[in-house]
């Protein structure tokens, strides 16, 4: 198995996704120029949604790895900076229509776009994004691209209606779990790592590797997020601790601490997640049977498991300063948890 200790040299300091920033850079200046001219419209409502969720302070994650993945299978060309304009808008997209689906009020500390223009704007807004994707992905030019970018789309859009049927039902199995996440989560990053290798005209071996990297990267990002709702700060999350559990979101440590109680904790579980009942006093008492059963800890060695895969994928690159930042995403997701 592959060590994600923080190699030497930088023990004193965190991991982080400088080395990616470093490399996506210049490419990145050039995707958010993109961005910003696709998210125009003469209905002034449009660009009024669309900027005030690509402010709100994400990372821009996944088209970063697209420019890194290009980038460390020698990809000289344009044809990324459209690609990776793409994978942020459908990843923009599909936060517009979560908010909407999970009635959420706030979203990285600010106010939702359906909480200001409501349901309906929000909806349609995000289709408009969705359009402008796949319009940059068709001048690309690639049919091998927006054949795994559509594909992603689909996948994404069922992992949402998967996650609708099972919502705030505690029979949900840690299998189906991990298949809405791998749905929802996994699939973007996995199209957003592999669509790299196949502008630069590599073969299947290298497009499979990169199609593993984001798939596991995405899996281990999630799993690390449901822990740090449950133990870690709101900056590490990019939203306030404890808002799965407020929103009656059945997330994996809630699957395994609900496994391992009793059936007055299992009560206790039903009555929290899918009746409503989850205050303050609620989710002290879900973090002591987390902690009691272990079910912080069972999800991060699943993370973990994840995150070495993903690291194992990506390790046979040649070593570049890419290589190397898409190695460095890893070490900083997993130690977002350490």
């Amino acid at each position: 198995m592959v060590s994600l200790a923080i190699p030497v040299g930088r023990i004193d300091t965190r991991a982080s996704i400088e080395p990616l920033l470093a490399v996506s850079g210049p490419d990145m200046a050039r995707v958010n120029e993109l961005i910003l001219a696709m998210a125009g419209s003469n209905v002034e409502l449009i660009p009024e949604i669309a900027e005030h969720l690509i402010s709100s302070g994400g990372k821009r994650l996944r088209p970063m790895l697209t420019i890194a993945s290009a980038l460390a299978h020698g990809y000289t060309g344009d044809a990324h900076v459209k690609l990776a304009a793409s994978v942020e808008f459908m990843h923009t997209a599909t936060l517009l229509h979560d908010d909407v689906v999970d009635e959420s009020d706030l979203r990285r500390g600010k106010k939702t776009a359906r909480t200001i223009w409501g349901n309906q704007a929000s909806v349609l807004v995000g289709d408009f994004l969705l359009g402008q994707a796949f319009k940059m992905m068709v001048e690309v030019g690639s049919l091998a691209a927006l054949h795994i970018l559509s594909s992603a789309s689909a996948v994404i859009a069922e992992g949402e209606v998967w996650q609708l049927s099972a919502a705030k039902r505690m029979t949900t199995s840690e299998a189906d779990y991990m298949a809405v996440v791998d749905a929802k989560t996994a699939a973007l990053f996995a199209a957003a790592a592999e669509v790299g290798p196949v502008v630069a005209g590599a073969g299947e071996a290298e497009r499979l590797a990169m199609r593993n990297y984001g798939r596991s990267l995405g899996l281990a990002f999630q799993l690390v997020d449901d822990v740090l709702d449950y133990g870690g700060s709101s900056a590490d999350l990019g939203k306030n601790t404890g808002d799965d559990f407020r929103e009656g979101k059945i997330t994996l440590p809630v699957i395994l601490a609900y496994q391992a109680g009793n059936e007055e904790e299992k009560a206790f579980w039903r009555e929290a997640m899918e009746h409503g009942r989850n205050g303050d006093e609620a989710l002290a008492r879900a973090k002591s049977l987390m902690h009691r059963h272990g079910a912080l800890d069972a999800t991060i060695t699943r993370a973990r498991s994840h995150g070495e895969a993903a690291y194992a994928a990506a390790s046979n690159l040649p070593r570049t300063p890419s290589r190397d930042a898409l190695l460095s995403v890893v070490e900083f997701c997993i130690d977002r948890v350490n």
